[in-house]
């Protein structure tokens, strides 16, 4: 087959928020946006609900946002990270602000802020109460394509990089037909989002299938924390893929967590009651609906006869499925949401690759730790885009070459390895409800072992496909991360070592190399527990 061929000199693999940041703050710099999907489609930035974090609000710091982020990373935040974090968040808002994003403003003129679980004041700037993604993606986006110096190349899917003496020279991408296009460059970022649809059960689009990270680990980058998955508690429960959400920020103002009989479970088990960090209530949700008590979320006195005022995408994602949240309590049931871990990358989404960058939910930077703090998400994105951008500006390596030179050599790559048959189809069910049932909110060894061995199977039976590769790739490197790390921390809980062991106070760094490794030591018959 023929391939397509382009020279660039930055190449940004993903068009969320993270993506879309690094390219606008590297104007006028000529950059080139590789995407799946139309701007603004399929990426997990338009969904956020809940916010940007940033404190703002007189009498908050910068500093107690940063503490409060370490506490609720369970004891492995990057306390460095952690502060970068939060010190630049003001900053970042006003950049917002300057490309259109209306956040919410009280009478005064003043941004209007929420609280939302484990933090300590009210700092979360949202838009129209649960639109914040949809508003800012909506705000970059219009920007970007103001702009003459960012190509954007919309509906193909980067799958391979190249490299060359550890360093990288391209990215290998494809649309969903098949038709290849080979993007040569010597600066990479990829922002190219989350693992979510590796589970069965999420709030994610489904271009979040952990492609990127398998694409860093083949090339030869170094991933991080990648046992610690988070899940949103309160996905509305009415059986559509991907999962609604119902934001945190509805707790924030007052909503409830109760089950069948009408007793509100979080007021016993934590001080913070429905704003504990979110493994503590996912894993209650979790139980309540395992146990067959059912979890609703009652919004019907906190928010009442105002719900489609203040929170319209919830109240039509309710309507939808059938539920009126004025009067009636909405099922809800927990949902992979986030990644904590990732592509590890240093203060400036340097990954351990030459040429590489990440950022945004793909990186893994140390901000989260273990149990990302509600609403950092978007704001880590801005952050550490910025940061990638400044640090490009400063490192980037211009090719020499402006055209190709007929000594270049293309791997060609059969479009039978990238299409998707009804057989992968099936085979990408069963690797998303092996991860639903054995690598999710409640995890043990024999369940984990039992993943691996199929997950296994499959990654051999599919070895020859780059899509089925990579996503299984990366769904074993989880389940991996998550055998290793023999206790429980965050979002990362095991039955049969359910409390956290000063040992594994760290995080944790893995190559492809050594997941294979830990792998096949695994599935050796009768191994014993890695001490």
């Amino acid at each position: 087959m023929s391939s397509d061929w382009q020279q660039n000199e930055i190449v940004i693999v993903g068009a969320g928020l993270a993506g879309l940041f690094v390219a606008l703050k590297l104007s006028p710099t000529p950059v080139t946006i590789v995407t799946s999907a139309p701007l603004g489609k399929g990426a997990s930035s338009s969904w956020a609900q809940g916010g940007i974090a940033a404190a703002i609000e007189k009498g908050d710091t910068a500093f107690a946002h940063a503490m409060d982020t370490i506490a609720a990373g369970a004891g492995i935040v990057n306390a460095h990270i952690a502060h970068i974090l939060t010190s630049q968040a003001a900053s970042r808002v006003e950049d917002l602000l300057s490309y259109g994003t209306p956040f919410d403003r009280n009478l005064e003129g003043d941004l209007l802020l929420s609280q939302e679980a484990a933090h300590s004041a009210r700092r979360v700037v949202r838009v129209k109460g649960d639109k914040a993604g949809w508003a800012i993606m909506k705000a970059l986006i219009s920007a970007v394509r103001a702009k003459s110096n960012i190509q954007v190349i919309e509906g193909y899917t980067a799958k391979k990089l190249a490299t060359k003496n550890n360093a990288i020279t391209g990215v290998h991408c494809w649309t969903g037909k098949g038709q290849h296009l080979f993007l040569r460059s010597r600066n990479v970022v990829l922002a190219a989002g989350g693992i979510g649809a590796l589970y069965k059960i999420t709030t994610n689009p489904k271009q979040a299938n952990g492609e990127a990270l398998a694409m860093a680990a083949k090339a030869g980058a170094y991933l991080a924390d990648t046992e610690f998955v988070q899940f949103h508690p309160t996905a509305i429960n009415a059986d559509t893929d991907p999962a609604p959400l119902a934001t945190e920020a509805l707790r924030g103002d007052g909503a409830t967590l109760i089950n069948k009989n009408g007793t509100r479970f979080m007021a016993n088990l934590n001080t913070d009651a429905e704003l504990a960090p979110r493994d503590i209530v996912a894993r209650a949700v979790f139980r309540e609906n395992r146990d067959g008590r059912g979890a609703f979320l009652d919004c019907r006195d906190a928010i009442g006869a105002d719900f489609e005022t203040l929170f319209p995408s919830v109240y039509k994602k309710c309507r939808d499925a059938g539920i009126d949240p004025v009067t009636e309590p909405i099922p809800v049931a927990p949902a992979a949401h986030f990644h904590m871990g990732g592509i590890h990358t240093d203060a400036f989404g340097r990954t351990t690759l030459n040429g590489l960058w990440a950022c945004g939910e793909v990186a893994s930077s140390g901000a989260h730790g273990a149990n990302r703090l509600a609403s950092n998400s978007l704001l880590e994105a801005v952050v550490f885009a910025a940061r990638v951008a400044e640090d490009l500006s400063q490192n980037t390596v211009f090719s020499t070459a402006s055209k190709r030179n007929k000594k270049d050599q293309i791997e060609e790559i059969d479009r039978a390895k990238v299409i998707l048959s009804n057989t992968h189809r099936k085979d990408i069910k069963e690797m998303r409800e092996l991860m639903d049932h054995y690598v999710a909110i409640e995890r043990n060894a024999q369940g984990l072992k039992h993943a691996l061995a199929r997950l296994t199977q499959m990654a051999t039976k599919h070895r020859n496909h780059l899509t089925l590769s990579n996503m299984l790739t990366t769904a074993r490197i989880i389940t991996i991360s998550a055998l290793m790390r023999e206790e429980s921390r965050g979002g990362h809980y095991r039955t049969d070592f359910d409390h956290p062991r000063k040992e594994w106070a760290h995080r944790t760094y893995i190559s492809l190399e050594q997941a294979e490794q830990a792998a096949r030591d695994f599935l050796k018959p009768n191994r014993g527990s890695m001490q």
